[in-house]
Order: structure tokens, then C-alpha cells, then sequence
């Protein structure tokens, strides 16, 4: 039986970069806005897919389609997914160690998107990720935001050092929202039996239980095993490591990231750590307009932006400090250097440190 497609309810929600995706040119980014869809919130009573659905083309459509805002389609090699990166939940809540990135949507259409093997091949070798593709995602969830390493750029595990939200995201350089964490959350939106996520491998990754819903069997060293029914798959986990350990399928590493895979961007310089910020609040407050709230040692502060088809205004309210704007073009061509925010959130001078 396919799945079918779920009932929509309003929702408050959704964008925060690749770590070290190389950015698309802004024009682009600005150009591509239009096909942006504001946030919606699932609410989910979907039908498991028979058993002889469980692999193929129309079965990994049936999945990403469970979420209305991700676009799917296909070509001979690979199941295409699009969307702007955001998901149908707040982002940033909870978060305490912060490099003061905010979500922002992204241009995962046209040309720039996901793609999924639908035929995964197995690898002569199994490739483990520990302390190995750092960079950009390494699974794409149901919602269509990505999913990382859960160790970061730097090799420190997100999940362990107050890196991540509520819900296992953050946003990166590129302010691109993704998870560091298989989103298990996912299982109320995907039905009972089906995958939270695909491996950029191809291979589907399921939450807690066995599909079938049993106790979770043996995995192997990439954090899956095979199943006469259901084929190879791997687990999400609620503790660490938090995803799969390794691709059981043939990917092509360049640059250090699973390749290939979209562009992220953002026209603002990446930033620094807030020292002493816990995020509290972030919300929509109007069509392209959010608002992130924090506190920095208990002082209420707010980034408030507005990100339209040629430019990104930011407010900041800085407590103390003051406040202050920053605009940016969408257009302009930005390389990465830029002054970075210092610990105050307020761009820094010509000569700080970063």
C-alpha cells in the first residue's frame, strides 16, 4: 500500500550552512526565492507501505512525499529531491554554544538538488565516517533538510557540546539549517514501518525499531544489517553515535564530503561563537521576516531579518551593547573573509582577532 499524502496544519517554524559547502553565487540564491514555500506544520496518520514496496523509485518517493513542502522527482540514476532546507518544526531552541548562524532558506531546485541513488551498489569495503566527511551532509531526512556527521568540522561530536537544538539542528556557515543526528522525531510524520531518512548512499535508515516494529537486531560496522524483507538499512539511535557509522553502498568522496550533493549559501560572512548565548526562541513573523530571541548570561537580546528575492537585512538587538543592522546583497559577490561579529554580536572592528 502507498503511503498516503498527510493532512497539513499551520505551524510557527522553520530555517540555520554546509559546513564548508562551497557557496552557489548569490544571484542565484536571489533568483530561486520565489519557489520558497512558507513553513508548514504536519500532522500525521499515514499507512505503512506493503512489503513489496519496501525498496525502489516509488517506495523513496513515497517517503520524501509525506512532507507536501519537498519536491520530488527522478531521472535514470538518481531519485531528485528539492526544497528550501527548512523544516516543519522550530529550529534553534536549546541550543548553548552558538556560532551565531541564523536559518535561512535555501536553493535546493533546479539543477542544485539532492540526489539519492536509486539503486544502491555495494561497496567492496565498507567506508566509515568517523572523523571522515566532515564536510556537507551524509543522509537526506523524510522533511528534506540534511543530515551531517554527527561529529562537526572540527571533529567534536554537536550533540555533546550544546551544539544542537531540540530537535538534533543547527545552522552551519552557509546559515543552512541540517541535523548532526538521525531525526527520529520523523518516525509521528513517516508512519509507523518506514525510513526517517536515505544514506546518500541509497540506502534507507529507519528509527528505533525494526520496520517491522521488533526490538532492534545486531548492526553491523556502519550502523546496519540486511533483512530478507526489507533489505540492507541502517538505524538512527537516541544516544551516541546518533547515526550510522559508515556507507554499506559506493559513494564518491571529493573535498572531503560525499559527492555529489546541492549547494548551500548565504551573502553574510560566516561568524564567531557568542560566548554565554542560549538560544530561547525563533518564529516567523511574516512572510521572508523571522525573529531568533537568546540571552547571554540571562540578558534578553534578538536577531530580527528580513531575507527577500536581492537582500538580507539584519537587526540586532544587543542588550547592553546597543543595537545595530547589517544589510546584505544577494547579488554581491561575497569570498570569505568579511569582518566577523564579535562576542557582543556587533561586527568587529579592523584588527580584532577572529
Amino acid at each position: 500500500m502507498r503511503l498516503l499524502p498527510l493532512s497539513l496544519s499551520l505551524v510557527l517554524a522553520s530555517a540555520l550552512h554546509a559546513h564548508g559547502i562551497a557557496p552557489s553565487k548569490h544571484a542565484e540564491m536571489g533568483a530561486s526565492l520565489s519557489w520558497f514555500i512558507s513553513p508548514i506544520l504536519l500532522s500525521s496518520t499515514t499507512t505503512p507501505a506493503s512489503p513489496s514496496t519496501f525498496t525502489g523509485k516509488d517506495f523513496m518517493t513515497s517517503v520524501f512525499k509525506t512532507t507536501a513542502r519537498v519536491k520530488v522527482s527522478s531521472d535514470d540514476k538518481y531519485l531528485l529531491v528539492g526544497s528550501d532546507g527548512f523544516p516543519d518544526h522550530p529550529m534553534m531552541i536549546g541550543i548553548t554554544n552558538w556560532q551565531q548562524q541564523v536559518p535561512l532558506p535555501q536553493a535546493y531546485t533546479g539543477t542544485n538538488l539532492w540526489k539519492i541513488p536509486l539503486t544502491p551498489t555495494v561497496a567492496d569495503k565498507p567506508t566509515l565516517i568517523k572523523g571522515r566527511f566532515l564536510r556537507g551532509a551524509i543522509a537526506l531526512a523524510a522533511n528534506g533538510v540534511a543530515i551531517f556527521n554527527p561529529q562537526n568540522n572540527r571533529g567534536e561530536v554537536s550533540q555533546d557540546i550544546g551544539e544542537l537544538d531540540k530537535w538534533g539542528g543547527h545552522c552551519g556557515r552557509a546559515d543552512d539549517y541540517h541535523y548532526h543526528i538521525i531525526p527520529l522525531h520523523l518516525q509521528s510524520v513517516v508512519g509507523k514501518g518506514n525510513p526517517v531518512a536515505y544514506a546518500l548512499d541509497g540506502y534507507p535508515v529507519y528509527g528505533l525499531t525494526e520496520p517491522d516494529g521488533s526490538t532492534l537486531k545486531k548492526l553491523d560496522e556502519c550502523g546496519g544489517h540486511e533483512d530478507a524483507k526489507y533489505g540492507y538499512h541502517y538505524h538512527g539511535l537516541a544516544k551516541s553515535p546518533y547515526t550510522f557509522t559508515g556507507f554499506h553502498g559506493v559513494v564518491t568522496e571529493a573535498a572531503g564530503q560525499v559527492d555529489p550533493q546541492p549547494r548551500a549559501s548565504s551573502p553574510r560572512p560566516a561568524t564567531g561563537p557568542l560566548r554565554g548565548a542560549v538560544i530561547t526562541d525563533w518564529a516567523i513573523e511574516g512572510e521572508g521576516k523571522y525573529k531568533l530571541g537568546y540571552t547571554v548570561n540571562g540578558e534578553k537580546r534578538s536577531v530580527s531579518y528580513v531575507f527577500s528575492s536581492t537582500n538580507l537585512k539584519m537587526d540586532f538587538d544587543n542588550g547592553k551593547d546597543g543595537k545595530t543592522s547589517e544589510t546584505y546583497d544577494l547579488n554581491a559577490k561575497r569570498g570569505g573573509g568579511g569582518d566577523k561579529p564579535s562576542d557582543s554580536g556587533k561586527p568587529r572592528k579592523k584588527g580584532q582577532g577572529q
